[in-house]
């Protein structure tokens, strides 16, 4: 067999892309379609048919952004790595690597790439993930090393001492969103939501609710 038949029969690495902007996911799979090695078999825009599309498609790997509709990346990672805990998954989003990077490895993600990243950065970062790797840039695996070495004190902010679900309360609360309403996207209660809040002024330490509003409005119009 030549070179070039080896190449056409060689087996494609199949992608699922989970992001709550269709002209993304196109973008993606059009991108993808100029590779040898990889394609995008299913989209997804949510958590629950992303969950889906995985139990149906069996994909290779899955590109998830950090804001999905009605739900958080952070959280579906999690979720799919307890129902199919070898499945690789890589973070393609618009927020701030320095911020999130390291949030998404802990949830079980095996990479970071922003969408500000030229083409051949996310396809290397597919790769790289797919090659059992894990990918983040330069200058965020170096920020991590010297937080290792340094043994965690890498004097970060108190939005940075906010855990997952709490960052995500204080995400939405910068967006406009109410508490009921921050309940009912969050299938969560009220009361669990108050505590949140709470939880983050505490860490924060902001002294009014006025106050927890001004800085989540501020912090999610800085873009990270």
């Amino acid at each position: 067999m030549t070179s070039l038949q080896q190449e056409s029969t060689r087996k494609r690495a199949k992608v699922l892309l989970v992001d709550d902007h269709q002209i993304v996911r196109q973008g993606l799979s059009l991108l993808m379609d100029q590779t040898t090695d990889l394609q995008a078999v299913g989209e997804a825009d949510n958590a629950t048919d992303a969950l889906k599309a995985i139990g149906e498609l069996k994909p290779d790997i899955v590109i998830v952004d950090i804001s999905l509709r009605e739900s958080s990346g952070l959280e579906l990672i999690k979720d799919v790595k307890i129902r199919f805990p070898d499945l690789y998954v890589l973070v393609l989003s618009m927020h701030d690597e320095t911020f999130y990077a390291e949030r998404v490895l802990r949830a079980g993600a095996r990479g970071y790439v922003t969408k500000d990243d030229a083409s051949e950065k996310v396809l290397t970062a597919i790769r790289t993930v797919l090659n059992g790797n894990i990918y983040v840039s330069e200058p965020m695996a170096a920020r991590m090393l010297s937080k290792f070495v340094d043994g965690g004190r890498d004097g970060g902010t108190g939005v940075d001492r906010l855990s997952d679900r709490e960052l995500q309360v204080f995400e939405m609360l910068g967006q406009g969103v109410g508490t009921s309403d921050i309940a009912d996207k969050l299938h969560l209660s009220v009361k669990t939501i108050d505590s949140h809040r709470e939880n983050i002024k505490r860490k924060l330490k902001l002294d009014s609710a006025a106050e927890l509003l001004q800085h989540a409005i501020q912090w999610v119009q800085s873009g990270r």
